[in-house]
């Protein structure tokens, strides 16, 4: 029996100092993080997204094996960008009869298009990562590679972060090997690659549905990249630019999550509607550097991996340091007679990176374990096609130890190792992103079969340096303050997140009244119910309550606006709109925001917690309120005074403000009874100060002035008119004629006469006309700024498209 590495006897000796109370306490503590923010990912074909699957055992690797890993990463990347230097350049390989023309053009990944153009910065493929098994005697081996956009370089940072957490004193006795070097590296590749010093840096996501979303939020905004989706971005004169609330700004380099293949809908796939028209123009004019370059994917075919030994001595004059997985490709006779002979001893794959709808057919399959009628269906595909298909050794993968039931046990386990190409050459990144098995024999690892993951301790031999990508690496970096170029669909999100908080909170508002007004039935002020009546009508207006509902149970109509998930007014429903919309924009959102909103949304729907009484849908109304307020407190005190934020303030000040008059047309009507005037100053939150303004009792003129002219008073019309002016005058103009744009031309006039009306001329009618103003200014924002659709490029001339 081998004895265990000494870093794991180090590792576990230090594990074992904790008792098993105690360790699970830290890992609970720490994974708290994972469910806090939100950190998730998203299995093919699956709606909703699943939690994070994290071991609380690292994989643990000596600096020695370590160097090892990384010379042969090393290699192989250079090897790969040699290849590819030479299929996109003169063809050599092919040429020769060293690699067939049929191994790469039977890919869809490969690109024509991208043949004789020269990549910016002289580099194809600038990020690299690589699939790596390490078999029972200790050995290496490459069981894929990921040439095109290959993802969990965010999820690494996850993972090191809750373990960091929950053993840090384990984590820096250890020696760990930090990762922020690697991603500062990464990010100056990346800029080294623009034509210009100070580059923005895109990173081109499929959008929120994407598999791994969370993951290209999380490290666009570690790097601080922009997060962008295809139609933020518009091709024009040879350049690539993204559509921001101030124009068009050019966009240097585009780091991409997107298949090529769906990069171009105009060149390529023409159904796709995840990339930008006329984009691969761009990259061959040289507008924009792509990372990595429209093409790279074709390596990732394992049609290829049975060339790269030989290929790998004659491009580079030796033998590859990491072995692959022993692969033939049936496109050639010889290898084809080699795999049907050898068929039971083998697993069938896919040669090339499709997917015809499949999924089971997509995927590597162990001929002996099929049943014959699905091993007669392999052989007779196989025979038809045989092009399309590889034969492989089945990988017999070693474990590394994990935690089950306060147990360790053995598992099998994949890491992705990750490679960054630098002006000084590439850079590993020192661990990966490990994923592990559930199962004790395992032949393909991916994370919809259960899989979990692990971090990665690589382990120095001395005392590491603390660094983070905060740190400057020279003294001359010069100061900025700005506004931000803020994309336009970020910008909508943020608008419409303000938007539906604050119509959530208008309507806990409402709710809690009825509440309060329903425990308070039995005095003489509300034994008319008229007021009741009117609360109800309003929450059938606001779609919070069905029609049915008027004149009905009162406990029931509070719980409906609470909970009626098919209503689109009710709180549930509006709260699961702000957390979609806020899912499409985590990287704009701190850990802390997503946290309430995530919690406020799983009480709302928690089964069992319909109130059983009015005091008890009272108390659930108003901790919900609770949250609502940490979410403004949030934003109002967290969040930089930069252009995001004030797109997320003016979607709550248009909402207040238009809520605010519909609120003074239901209950500040002219025939309004005591009764509503005490509820809509309940609602606005101005029975105090009312009561210390008037000594008489309430009258409609001071309470209408209160909710609608009162510029004091942060719930009333005018209070919101005046922040939205402040807000509008801040943000940047659309050309530079110093003429008014349309939604100054709507808000000036109401804010001229909200400030100049008096409260005793007030009429319903005129409240109403404010309400529809703020309704049309809400328009000439999204017409203005949000860049999208019909309005996605402005036919006038641009103020600044830098």
């Amino acid at each position: 029996m081998r004895r265990p590495r000494t870093d794991w006897l180090n590792f576990l000796a230090g594990f074992a100092e904790y008792s098993p109370a105690e360790s699970r306490s830290r890992f609970d503590l720490a994974t708290r993080h994972i469910r806090d923010t939100g950190v998730s990912y998203r299995v093919y074909g699956e709606e909703t997204e699943r939690s994070w699957p994290l071991n609380p055992l690292p994989l643990i690797l000596g600096q020695r094996e370590w160097a090892q890993i990384a010379a042969g990463v090393e290699q192989r990347a250079t090897l790969i960008e040699a290849i590819l230097q030479d299929i996109y350049g003169e063809a050599k390989l092919v040429a020769s009869g060293a690699l067939p023309a049929a191994a790469l053009t039977g890919s869809l990944d490969f690109v024509r298009a991208m043949r004789g153009v020269k990549p910016p910065g002289g580099r194809h493929m600038p990020l690299y990562a690589v699939d790596l098994g390490r078999g029972p005697d200790g050995r290496w081996w490459v069981l894929g590679d990921r040439t095109q956009a290959a993802s969990g370089a965010g999820y690494a940072l996850e993972n090191r972060l809750v373990l960091s957490r929950a053993y840090p004193a384990l984590y820096n006795a250890m020696n760990v090997e930090r990762l922020a070097p690697f991603f500062d590296a990464m990010r100056e590749g990346l800029a080294a690659s623009a034509d210009r010093s100070q580059p923005r840096i895109c990173l081109l996501s499929p959008g929120p549905f994407s598999e791994t979303y969370f993951e290209q939020a999380h490290l666009a905004r570690y790097l601080g990249f922009l997060l962008v989706e295809g139609a933020d971005l518009i091709a024009r004169d040879g350049r690539v630019y993204v559509r921001t609330i101030g124009g068009l700004k050019r966009a240097d380099v585009i780091l991409r999550r997107v298949d090529a293949d769906f990069l171009d809908p105009l060149e390529l796939n023409g159904a796709s509607r995840l990339g930008t028209p006329g984009i691969l123009e761009a990259v061959r004019a040289g507008g924009v550097a792509m990372v990595n370059m429209p093409g790279t994917g074709v390596m990732e075919s394992k049609a290829l991996l049975g060339f790269l030994p030989r290929l790998c001595r004659l491009v580079l004059g030796e033998g590859l340091k990491l072995p692959n997985v022993a692969t033939w490709w049936c496109g050639q006779p010889n290898a084809c007679e080699r795999v049907e002979r050898d068929l039971d001893e083998l697993v069938i794959a896919p040669a090339f990176n499709t997917f015809d709808g499949d999924h089971a057919s997509s995927r590597p399959r162990l001929i002996a374990s099929l049943s014959p009628e699905a091993r007669a269906t392999v052989v007779a595909q196989l025979r038809d096609r045989p092009g399309d298909f590889v034969g492989q050794e089945v990988v017999r993968l070693s474990t590394m130890p994990v935690l089950r039931d306060d147990r360790l046990q053995a598992a099998p386990f994949v890491l992705r190792v990750y490679a960054a190409w630098t002006p000084d050459g590439f850079r590993i990144m020192p661990g990966g992103f490990c994923r592990t098995s559930e199962r004790s024999d395992v032949r393909a690892i991916s994370m919809g079969d259960g899989a979990r993951t692990a971090d990665v301790w690589v382990i120095d031999n001395q005392p590491v340096t603390r660094t983070t990508t905060l740190m400057a690496s020279k003294d001359d970096v010069r100061v900025r303050r700005i506004l931000g170029h803020l994309p336009s669909r970020a910008a909508d999100n943020l608008f419409w997140l303000g938007r539906y908080i604050e119509r959530a909170e208008a309507t806990l508002r409402l709710a809690r009244s009825l509440c309060t007004s329903l425990m308070a039935s039995e005095s003489a002020i509300h034994s008319s119910g008229e007021t009741l009546a009117l609360l109800q009508q309003l929450l059938i207006d606001w779609g919070a309550l069905d029609e049915t509902a008027r004149g009905g149970g009162s406990l029931a109509a509070a719980r409906d606006t609470l909970r009626d998930q098919a209503a689109y007014g009710s709180v549930i429903y509006l709260v699961r709109a702000a957390r979609r919309t806020a899912a499409s924009m985590r990287e704009r959102l701190s850990a802390d925001f997503w946290t309430l909103l995530v919690d406020l949304e799983t009480e709302l729907a928690a089964a069992g917690r319909a109130p059983a009484s009015e005091a008890e849908a009272l108390q659930q109304t108003e901790h919900a309120l609770q949250i609502l307020a940490a979410l403004s407190g949030l934003s109002q005190e967290n969040m930089n005074r930069v252009a995001g934020w004030r797109f997320l303030d003016m979607g709550r000040r248009v909402e207040r403000g238009i809520n605010a008059c519909r609120m003074a047309r239901t209950f500040a009507h002219d025939g309004a009874t005591t009764d509503d005037l005490d509820l809509l100053l309940d609602l606005v939150d101005g029975q105090i100060t009312y009561r210390a303004r008037y000594l008489v009792g309430l009258a409609l003129v001071p309470v209408r002035d209160m909710v609608v002219l009162d510029c004091f008073n942060t719930r009333a019309l005018a209070f919101q008119v005046q922040t939205l002016k402040d807000h509008l005058r801040a943000l940047p103009a659309l050309l530079d004629d110093g003429m008014l744009e349309e939604q100054e031309r709507i808000l000036l006039p109401l804010a001229t006469e909200v400030e100049t009306s008096e409260a005793a001329a007030l009429t319903v009618a005129t409240i109403l006309r404010f309400e529809q103003m703020l309704m049309r200014l809400s328009g000439a924002i999204a017409d203005r700024y949000f860049l999208q659709g019909a309005k996605a490029v402005p036919t006038i001339k641009l103020a600044s498209m830098g």
